[in-house]
This record gives structure tokens, C-alpha cells and sequence, in this order.
């Protein structure tokens, strides 16, 4: 039985999912919440999509991965209970995204037991549940996960997925930050995104320019801002930018130091249906200002007056 607070869906190779993941630890820690972390397949979500016409190069590859990681996670959740499966999801995260070696690891050695092996041992756990890596028996079991996922917030959605207060309570794709905010500011952004996926009726907030997250792997350290780019479905398309933005202009090839001020100001509120596309690794969510409050996660449960 599960009786969690928060259900976490990720992909283990999702750096937005990552990002978002270390924000909820915060608010875990501070909230004295539990999470369930439960699983969604990137390459199963686009298993009926050409990936050469619709992902930049390598995204086959690191869906892949991210599968055969899932595989692991599965079999790890199996053997070793729900509560092992934070641990391993963090020892891989750190590794993959926030690691020394992160920049130069390829998506074929993140699926690779030489990569998982020692994350395991690093999170507690066998080095010998790395065997799960090419075990398709666990596919149904993440095809059935996420498709539970889908169910709670519709298809046009990529990771992560949180559900709040779980069985009854609503769930939303993201936040996708590319900050790491301090406990203070975490907690704000929390109460916000909690007050938002409360109230009936709200369905998307949205901008497609945001920051390169900060971790190694995009050459981001703490402390810094990523460059700003235009986003589509969740991968990088700069020659969507207007000329004379930062990134249009080739200045990009590494983080903007200092204010974090933002090249390009556009922003999009929009409320739409889904349409058929590709999923891919996050889509950017704002908040506002502060609360004073501290809401446990909400019921779906629409407030009295509200139909």
C-alpha cells in the first residue's frame, strides 16, 4: 500500500525531471513529506515516433538508456522494496548530470552496467541487480507506469509528472526549473505550484525559452545562469530565436555569469489541448510570489463554491 504524500514519475535521464527531483528532496526534507518514485519511459512514450525527423541526434540513444536504467529501477523496487528506489534514482542523477565526468558521458555508457554498477553500490544496494539492464520481462511493468502517469495528466506531457496527495489528489507535468532554488526559496515555489494545481479548472501555464539547467552535464556550474534558449517539445532549437538574442547570434556556447537577466522577454500564457507530438524531457512552468502558508499536497476535492 502506498501512502505517500508525492508521486514523483521520472525518467532517470531526464535532466528537467533531475532538476525538479532535487527541488522536491528539499521540500520532502522540510515538509517532513514522503515520496513515492515511481517510473515513465521517455522511449516508451515516443516509441511510435521517427526519431530522426523529430529529436536532434542522440535522443535515441539516451531514451534507450534511460529504459534499460528503468529496467534496473524496476527490478531494484522488486527485490529490495519502494524505498530503495529514491536512493538509486539520486546515485544515478548525481552521476549522470551534476558528476565531474558528466559532460563527456555518452547516453550508450549511461546504459551501460560499468556506469550502474557502481551507483548501486553507492545507493546500498547488489551491484548484481545491474543484470536488469537487459531483462525486457519489466517493459510491461513500465509500459503499465507509465500509462498510470499519462492517465493523471493526459498525454501531451513529457517528464516529470507529480502527483499531489495521492489517490485522490491532481497531478501536473513539471515544474521544470533550471535553478535549484535555496530551502527558502524552494519552499515558495512549492506553496505556489501547490495553489496553482489546486484550483479547478487550471490546466497549463507555460513558456518555451528557459535557461540551460544548472548541472555539469550541460557545462552549467552552481552559481551560474545558463544561456537562455527557445525550446520546442522539450529539446533545442535556437533558430527559432529572434535575430540579434544571445543564442540567434552563436553566443552560446557556454553560461551567462552574474544578474541571470534574460536575453529574450517573450513570454506565452497559454491553455490548449494537447496535440499529437512527440514527448520529450520537460516543459517550463513559472510561479509567483511568496506564501505563507504551509498546505500539505492538495486533495482534487474542488474548494466549496467551485464547480
Amino acid at each position: 500500500m502506498n501512502d505517500a504524500d508525492i508521486n514523483f514519475y521520472f525518467d532517470p535521464l531526464c535532466p528537467f525531471a533531475w532538476m525538479t527531483s532535487k527541488w522536491v528532496r528539499k521540500i520532502a526534507a522540510q515538509r517532513d513529506y514522503t515520496v513515492d518514485w515511481r517510473f515513465i519511459s521517455l522511449r516508451m512514450l515516443n516509441a511510435d515516433v521517427d526519431y530522426d525527423s523529430r529529436f536532434p541526434a542522440g535522443y535515441e540513444a539516451g531514451h534507450t538508456a534511460g529504459l534499460r536504467l528503468l529496467r534496473v529501477a524496476a527490478r531494484t523496487r522488486a527485490e529490495h522494496g519502494r524505498q530503495a528506489v529514491g536512493p538509486l534514482y539520486e546515485a544515478i542523477g548525481t552521476q549522470a548530470f551534476d558528476s565531474a565526468a558528466a559532460l563527456a558521458l555518452g547516453p550508450g555508457e549511461q546504459g551501460s552496467r560499468e556506469f550502474v554498477e557502481p551507483l548501486l553500490e553507492r545507493a546500498g544496494l547488489p551491484a548484481g541487480l545491474a543484470d536488469g539492464l537487459d531483462d525486457a520481462s519489466r517493459d510491461g511493468e513500465l509500459r503499465a507506469e507509465t500509462d498510470e502517469a499519462l492517465a493523471l495528466t493526459g498525454r501531451d506531457v513529457g517528464t516529470p509528472i507529480i502527483h499531489f496527495g495521492p489517490p485522490d489528489g491532481t497531478a501536473f507535468f513539471g515544474p521544470v526549473i533550471s535553478r535549484l532554488p535555496s530551502d527558502q526559496d524552494a519552499l515558495r515555489l512549492w506553496d505556489h505550484v501547490v495553489g496553482l494545481a489546486a484550483f479547478p479548472g487550471f490546466a497549463e501555464l507555460k513558456r518555451s525559452l528557459r535557461e540551460r539547467p544548472q548541472l555539469h552535464s550541460f557545462g552549467v556550474n552552481p552559481g551560474e545562469t545558463g544561456i537562455q534558449e527557445d525550446w520546442h517539445g522539450g529539446s533545442r532549437h535556437l533558430k527559432k530565436l529572434r535575430p540579434g538574442t544571445p543564442a540567434a547570434s552563436g553566443r552560446n556556447s557556454g553560461p551567462v555569469r552574474g544578474s541571470g537577466r534574460r536575453a529574450v522577454r517573450t513570454r506565452t500564457l497559454q491553455g490548449r489541448m494537447g496535440t499529437s507530438r512527440s514527448r520529450r524531457c520537460g516543459s517550463p512552468r513559472t510561479s509567483g510570489s511568496s506564501s505563507a502558508s504551509t498546505p500539505r499536497p492538495p486533495s482534487a476535492t474542488p474548494p466549496s463554491g467551485h464547480g
